[in-house]
């Protein structure tokens, strides 16, 4: 599987959005991140992404996009198992991440934190 983030794997419909964001869906934390994630039929690609940075604890638009950045390459270089498990399972799954601290964190951190985060999304589906 090549290590990319096509179209299909980033979440944009405002329907599933809010449909995970209303209720329904399950979440954990796994400092600085806080991972959302529901089991939705009508997405093209086995699981699709959000990433959220908050204006409030960042305020310049570099700082945002920097982290954002960190979370979209952490995850493209270590979804692989979860896709595995996925397409075994036949299942789909909009994931949405969201960053919690107030301080930039070093990439490798993100990173571990994102294989936790992958790892516990994979044996709870």
């Amino acid at each position: 599987m090549p290590n990319t983030l096509r179209k299909p794997e980033r979440l944009n419909r405002k329907k599933v959005i809010e449909k995970m964001f209303a209720g329904g869906s399950r979440s954990f934390s796994v400092f600085p991140l806080r991972v959302v994630y529901l089991s939705v039929e009508e997405l093209e690609a086995p699981a699709s992404i959000l990433v959220s940075v908050s204006k409030r604890r960042f305020k310049r638009a570099v700082k945002r996009n920097r982290v954002k950045r960190q979370i979209r390459e952490a995850y493209r270089m270590n979804k692989h198992e979860l896709l595995r498990v996925l397409e075994e399972k036949q299942c789909r799954l909009a994931i949405a991440f969201i960053y919690l601290s107030d301080q930039l964190v070093e990439s490798s951190v993100i990173e571990n934190r994102m294989k936790t985060a992958l790892a516990r999304i994979a044996e709870s589906v």
